[in-house]
């Protein structure tokens, strides 16, 4: 048991101060509008907990954020299905959850030192196979989710593009993966609000996306510095 802590503790004490702070502001803020919707949600509470702990060790290229989209993509698929939010449900459990699973295979494979990935850059050729993907599964997703009722069509469509494009770019090890999934972390404060106006216990899905934003942009500089200093080393 002791050994298997051992790689935790140690992605834990790698944490910068900033890091460290911009988790626990996180955290704060979350759990002070929480509070403050008068309704909390342990289910809630619990998913944006760890999808925000993920964030700070994939900002940072620990294997270690990857494992925990995974239980994260699972506690927010229940959240959103609680909501009817069926795009948010399939898309996690099936592609953010499956494609963590895969990332966490390839970063391992692919470590640049004990606890950072290998930074990449997609060649065009995967590039352009990545948008050819992402365009079929909109459309088979917007024939999906219109067919199970989904709530906010439009928007649910956007976001499982882009959660998609963000997934396949972790996968690929590519700094953009956090511009795309500050995109759908604007895309889902936007859903999130829909939810909201019927629906208060929604609230503070709000201010934790609105983290989500800030920690993915901080993940977006972040990885580009690292590339950076993995290229002097080559």
């Amino acid at each position: 048991m002791v050994r298997m802590l051992k790689p935790i503790v140690k992605s834990i004490t790698n944490l910068s101060k900033f890091e460290r702070i911009l988790w626990a502001v996180s955290v704060a803020v979350v759990t002070v509008s929480m509070l403050a919707s008068g309704n909390p949600d342990a289910l809630i509470f619990l998913a944006t907990l760890t999808g925000l702990t993920a964030l700070i060790f994939i900002a940072r290229g620990d294997v270690l954020g990857q494992i925990l989209i995974i239980i994260f993509s699972t506690l927010y698929a229940a959240v959103s299905f609680r909501f009817a939010y069926y795009g948010e449900m399939i898309s996690y459990v099936f592609m953010s959850g499956g494609v963590a699973l895969l990332s966490t295979v390839t970063w391992l494979r692919h470590p640049f030192s004990e606890k950072q990935v290998r930074i990449s850059r997609p060649s065009r050729r995967a590039l352009a196979v990545l948008g050819a993907l992402t365009v079929v599964v909109t459309v088979t997703f917007y024939f999906l989710l219109k067919l199970l009722g989904t709530s906010n069509l439009p928007f649910s469509t956007v976001s499982v593009a882009t959660s998609f494009v963000a997934s396949s770019l972790t996968l690929l090890r590519s700094p953009y993966y956090a511009l795309a999934y500050a995109l759908n972390d604007v895309v889902l404060i936007v859903l999130w609000v829909c939810a909201a106006i019927s629906d208060p216990s929604s609230i503070p899905m709000i201010p934790c996306f609105a983290m989500f934003l800030i920690n993915d942009l901080y993940g977006f500089f972040n990885w580009l510095r690292m590339e950076k200093h993995q290229n002097k080393i080559k």
